[in-house]
């Protein structure tokens, strides 16, 4: 008897785990076709001026409705030359994905 519960409780972790992680799913499949060009695998940004998401005063010390707001109306950075487009370039991406990506970002790039 006490093997099965054990062994429920552990199926139990690991379906929670596999919930939890699932919204990341989405939010790196879009980083990962949309943002990565210029933001970088690491976060760091590949091209002069793209902010980098590890800094501490960087982008992630705004708040979600900040940087939900520049992600889909784009944004031009006092430091960088060039603007980021409205949803990045990607016209189709939904206010959901946005979310997501958001997540994605902070729990991918966010302070540790």
């Amino acid at each position: 008897m006490a093997n099965i519960k054990f062994l429920l409780g552990l199926t139990s972790l690991l379906f929670l785990n596999s919930a939890i992680a699932a919204p990341a799913g989405v939010g790196k499949t879009v980083f990962e076709s949309t943002c990565i060009a210029c933001h970088g695998a690491d976060g760091g940004g590949v091209i002069p001026g793209v902010p980098d998401f590890k800094r501490k005063d960087g982008p992630l010390s705004k708040s979600d409705a900040v940087l939900s707001k520049h992600v889909t109306e784009g944004f031009q950075g006092p430091e960088s030359p060039m603007a980021m487009p409205a949803k990045g370039g990607n016209p189709s991406l939904t206010n959901k994905e946005v979310r997501e990506v958001l997540k994605y970002i902070r729990q991918e790039f966010g302070r540790r």
